[in-house]
């Protein structure tokens, strides 16, 4: 049975050492077809086994509806949906420093949709800042080829004007100015450590 998440992309487990999506060898994220998802899933691999970071998925809680037991020591799930509101996708420590980001991409070429977050998403990263968690979005925006990671307090601030009637997105030169740009890379995919670090600097 798949399990999707609510908008409906289908819910897949971290790559692990066991996992049939990890390699020793990393493609190199220029390559088309790898979700933004599944590249932070494998960065994440090999920063954990370079003893770097750990930082994982976050796992949905969901609520079991409907359970088959076609034999004594098999059962499947052949009904299951979200409990409750996921927060974002990512937590971890890095440095004795708490982590926790969320990942989007957009296909819009000149603006990142703040529609892409939820009002609860939003108030969870404020709560970790607030207690001096290091929190951001990587962002990627498909048709430059481009990933950001976009320091958490500027997109407060362009969802604080949104409440308050400013426009509905961050511009895509904002992000250029205000982000950091994770050139792509063999190991890690994504190297998002890199930008952490200018940020604890």
């Amino acid at each position: 049975m798949t399990i999707r998440y609510p908008n409906g992309h289908a819910y897949r487990a971290p790559a692990t050492k066991q996992h049939p999506h990890f390699s020793s060898t990393y493609t190199n994220y220029g390559k088309r077809g790898m979700s933004l998802e599944e590249a932070l899933n494998e960065s994440n691999v090999y920063y954990e086994t370079q003893g770097l970071a750990v930082v994982h998925k976050k796992p949905t809680p969901i609520k079991i509806v409907k359970v088959d037991y076609p034999k004594r020591s098999a059962a499947v799930i052949k009904e299951a949906y979200f409990s409750t509101a996921s927060t974002t996708d990512y937590n971890g420590v890095y440095r004795g420093h708490y982590l926790d980001f969320d990942a989007k991409e957009t296909r819009n070429k000149t603006s990142f949709p703040l529609k892409n977050f939820h009002q609860h998403q939003i108030d969870h990263l404020r709560a970790c800042t607030a207690q001096g968690g290091i929190c951001f979005a990587i962002i990627k925006f498909v048709a430059h080829d481009e990933i950001y990671l976009y320091p958490a307090d500027e997109l407060f601030t362009f969802w604080d004007a949104q409440v308050s009637g400013g426009r509905k997105s961050i511009p895509y030169q904002e992000i250029v100015d205000h982000g950091y740009l994770l050139p792509p890379q063999i190991q890690p995919l994504v190297p998002y450590l890199t930008a952490v670090d200018q940020l604890l600097a």
